[in-house]
């Protein structure tokens, strides 16, 4: 019989990560979920909230159309097989029923900022999804964790993730952003501002303060502002056209197109800030530019989820292996 292998999904990137790793595991019998928890995490949204994160909302109903559209093997849960293999987009809650399986952690992409929440749970203890990305991986509960280069690499170690469990496979998505270069998006020379949904996800942002600098910033430069799938479009949209008159406001469209052509990039947290840097553009982030530049996630003419997908099959094959074991029969290039 093929061995099952569940992938446990998340926003559309991560679902569609997923997808992609799973187009290389060719003879395997793959299924798929949303994103999911326990206990008390499953009574609430049962009932209706965490509607702000990808376990419900609008994450977890685009999530489900995305499987649906394209004919993907959906098991809720994963509560109908009994699995071989877990790829998961998150360790923020480890369900009860992976627990025991060999599970591989795949990043995203940028994690949110340190701030004190991320220490109370770090060194408390606390439950770990109170500080939302900026404590990936620190769980150690999986087997192995891809990450998008040697930079994350270091960055997850000082973390707290145990080193032996890291491999650099490069991530999909951000692996191949050369194919961006020929762009048809319709203007040029402009400042472009890639906004958040923090406040969608009851995080902080004064959106008044944020919209006056980035006019600022362009200094009578076209602005051009490309919302968040996440976010209030109507809100937002009025306070663009209130304290940015002129500016260009697109709610959908793929933002790397949009990036390739701009002169400038603005953003806090979002990983199009790599789109931003792969480019040499005029990058204004929440980070600092030459930390971001050690982070940038390795090209690899988009093979990473090739990678990825070796690495879940040697992990079946050979379910003792050591990490350099894996390096060394995968021969994944790190460029």
């Amino acid at each position: 019989m093929s061995k099952k292998i569940l992938f446990i999904c998340g926003s559309l990137n991560q679902t569609s990560m997923m997808h992609q790793i799973s187009q290389h595991l060719e003879g395997y019998d793959c299924f798929f979920t949303p994103y999911y928890g326990d206990g008390y995490i499953k009574f609430l949204v049962d009932k209706g909230y965490l509607k702000f994160s990808i376990l419900n909302g609008t994450f977890k109903w685009n999530t489900e159309k995305y499987l649906n559209q394209h004919n993907l093997k959906i098991d809720s849960r994963g509560m109908n097989n009994n699995y071989d293999l877990v790829y998961t987009c998150a360790d923020l809650i480890i369900p009860k029923n992976i627990r025991n399986k060999k599970v591989i952690l795949v990043q995203e992409g940028m994690t949110d900022p340190e701030n004190l929440m991320f220490y109370l749970v770090k060194y408390l203890k606390l439950t770990r999804w109170l500080a939302s990305t900026s404590v990936m991986g620190i769980s150690n509960l999986y087997t192995l964790f891809c990450v998008a280069s040697n930079g994350y690499k270091d960055f997850f170690i000082r973390k707290g993730v145990k080193a032996e469990k890291i491999i650099v496979t490069g991530i999909p998505n951000f692996d191949n952003l050369q194919q961006f270069a020929k762009s048809d998006f319709p203007h040029k020379n402009f400042v472009l501002v890639a906004t958040s949904d923090a406040r969608e996800t009851y995080k902080i942002e004064n959106r008044k303060k944020l919209i006056k600098n980035c006019v600022k910033i362009a200094n009578g430069r076209q602005l051009i502002f490309k919302l968040h799938p996440n976010e209030n479009i109507e809100r937002a949209t009025k306070e663009i056209n209130r304290f940015a008159p002129g500016a260009l406001i697109y709610s959908s469209g793929n933002i790397n197109y949009m990036i390739a052509n701009c002169d400038a990039l603005i953003t806090r947290f979002s990983s199009t800030v790599y789109v931003g840097i792969f480019f040499g553009k005029e990058v204004y982030s929440y980070y600092d530019i030459n930390e971001l530049k050690k982070l940038l996630p390795i090209q690899n003419n988009g093979t990473s989820a090739q990678n990825i997908a070796k690495v879940g099959k040697h992990l079946i094959d050979f379910p003792n292996a050591t990490l350099g074991e894996i390096h060394s029969a995968l021969e994944i290039k790190q460029n």
